[in-house]
């Protein structure tokens, strides 16, 4: 007579099922944990470097006045490019801003020069109290929330990030997103992107003058142009 085999096998099968299934539990976890490699390529971080690195402002004009190119400096920053939280910070010096150099004028798309009298002018106009008062807020800070990697790299081999996070000027905070291209340039990234804002959202009074025959718009183009030192320090980037 015949002994049935198979509930013997069935039962040796068990601990196999077990361990292949425990297996695939740890392999799930540890993939979740660790990110991909099409992720990790997706994320730089690295401090600011400050000597280099440049913030820009176009500012147009009402009446008979006349349209200015503005640079700054930064004080500080670091940014975790393909971060979802904590992504950095960049502090603008507010102080440093000057009006109308060639450098500026040529960045913001205007032709021609201004006499250094005129650019004096402007600037001291700018960083008074009637409208950055730099003496009460000599620094804007842009802290950024996430900035995220976005499809579709383009033809000149730039990676396009979405930054999305708080701007504080003249002391008010309000949400800035900025869409803005990063390319690796001998041993650096570079990062450029540009927005729009209104200086009335931040308590500011466009500059006029000759009873408003003379002035400056109230929308102005900010442009950021960033240079990020792979391999900053990361506590730096998690304000």
């Amino acid at each position: 007579m015949k002994r049935d085999i198979r509930p013997a096998m069935l039962f040796a099968l068990v601990p196999i099922a077990i361990a292949a299934a425990i297996a695939i539990a740890v392999k799930v976890a540890v993939a979740d944990d660790v990110p991909s490699a099409e992720a990790k390529s997706q994320s730089t971080f690295g401090d600011v470097d400050l000597d280099h690195s440049r913030v820009y402002a176009f500012v147009g004009k009402t009446g008979f006045g006349h349209e200015h190119g503005i640079v700054g400096r930064l004080k500080s920053g670091s940014i975790r490019l393909g971060a979802s939280q904590k992504a950095g910070q960049l502090e603008f010096d507010l102080t440093s801003f000057v009006a109308d150099t060639p450098e500026a004028r040529r960045y913001v798309g205007l032709k021609g020069e201004t006499d250094p009298s005129t650019q004096e002018q402007v600037t001291t106009n700018m960083l008074g109290s009637y409208v950055l008062d730099t003496r009460q807020y000599p620094i804007a800070t842009f802290t950024i929330d996430s900035a995220l990697p976005q499809s579709g790299d383009l033809p000149n081999g730039a990676k396009r990030y979405q930054l999305d996070g708080q701007f504080t000027l003249h002391g008010t905070t309000r949400p800035v997103r900025i869409v803005a291209q990063a390319k690796s340039e001998n041993g650096v990234v570079r990062l450029r992107g540009s927005f729009m804002m209104l200086q009335t959202d931040y308590s500011i009074t466009p500059f006029t003058k000759a009873l408003g025959a003379v002035g400056v718009t109230d929308k102005l183009r900010i442009y950021g142009d960033i240079l990020i030192v792979p391999g900053g320090s990361r506590a730096a980037a998690n304000p």
